[in-house]
C-alpha cells in the first residue's frame, strides 16, 4: 500500500538531516493526506529553529484535469499550497523550464511543491531540445511567453500553452496583440514582472484551470489591484474551472 504521509515524512527527515530528497507523489490530489507532514512539519521546521535547520525538500507531483481521471485524481490544487509560509510553490509549462526550475528546486534549501500537469508530458506542441547540460532557472522569475500590447495574459503550467494558443488565434483573426507571462513560481511570486506588463497594456486577464473562487489567481488580481491600480485601463478578468468537481465523463469535463 501507498502511505503519502510516510513518504513526505521520511523525506522531510531525511532533508533535516542533510540529504535533498525528491518526493514524488502521483497525483496533485493526495497531497491532501500527508499535509499534514507538509503544512506542519516541512514547512514549519527552519521557521521554529531559527533558521539553523534546512529542509532542501523537493515534493513532485502531478495536477490537472482532462485526461477522464475523474473528481479524487484531477484536481488543481495549487491555492492550497500557496498559503501555507515556508513552501514554494513551482509550476512549468515546458520542458525547458521544468528542468531548470526542477534544479533549482532540488538546489533550494527550502521544501518546494513542484506541480507538473499531466496534459504537458504528452503534449507535442511544446516540444523542446533541452540542453543536457545541467542549467537552473532562478525561482521567483516570471517569463514573458509572448510579447503584445493590447492586452496581458497571466497564466501557470498547461494554461500557459492555451493561452498562447489563444493569443495566436487573437492576433490572426482580431489583430489584438496579447503579451502571455508565465509565472512559472507561484510563491515567490514575481509580481513586478505582471505590473511592467500591465504598464504597457492597461489590461489583465489572469488564467488558471482550477476553480475561481478561491483560486490562487485572486491573489494575483487583488495584488495587481492594489499595486498596480493607475496602469489599468479596466477591472482585471479572470478565467478558471467551474466551480464543481472534475467529471469522469470527458464529454462533461471538456464542457
Amino acid at each position: 500500500p501507498i502511505s503519502e504521509e510516510a513518504i513526505i515524512g521520511v523525506a522531510t527527515g531525511s532533508a533535516v538531516t542533510g540529504m535533498k530528497p525528491i518526493a514524488e507523489i502521483m497525483f496533485s490530489d493526495f497531497i491532501t493526506i500527508a499535509m499534514d507532514q507538509i503544512a506542519n512539519q516541512a514547512a514549519k521546521i527552519r521557521y521554529m529553529f531559527g533558521g539553523k535547520a534546512k529542509v532542501p525538500l523537493v515534493i513532485r507531483t502531478a495536477g490537472g484535469g482532462g485526461t477522464g481521471a475523474a473528481a479524487q485524481h484531477s484536481q488543481s490544487l495549487e491555492a492550497l499550497v500557496t498559503n501555507i509560509p515556508g513552501l514554494k510553490v513551482v509550476m512549468p509549462s515546458c520542458p525547458y523550464d521544468a528542468k531548470g526550475l526542477l534544479i533549482s528546486s532540488i538546489n533550494d534549501d527550502n521544501p518546494v511543491i513542484f506541480i507538473e500537469h499531466k496534459l504537458l508530458y504528452k503534449n507535442k506542441k511544446c516540444i523542446q531540445n533541452v540542453p543536457r547540460q545541467m542549467y537552473e532557472i532562478p525561482l521567483g522569475k516570471g517569463d514573458v511567453k509572448r510579447e503584445g500590447s493590447d492586452i496581458s495574459i497571466a497564466a501557470t503550467s498547461y494554461m500557459v500553452q492555451k493561452s498562447l494558443e489563444a493569443a495566436e488565434k487573437l492576433s490572426q483573426e482580431k489583430s489584438i496583440e496579447c503579451e502571455v507571462i508565465d509565472i512559472r513560481t507561484l510563491r515567490p511570486l514575481d509580481i513586478d514582472i505582471i505590473l511592467d506588463s500591465i504598464k504597457k497594456t492597461g489590461r489583465l486577464l489572469c488564467v488558471e484551470e482550477a476553480p475561481i473562487f478561491g483560486g490562487f489567481m485572486g491573489e494575483v488580481s487583488a495584488q495587481v489591484s492594489e499595486k498596480g491600480f493607475d496602469w489599468l485601463d479596466a477591472p482585471v478578468a479572470r478565467v478558471g474551472g467551474r466551480d464543481c468537481p472534475v467529471p469522469y465523463s470527458l464529454v462533461l469535463e471538456q464542457e
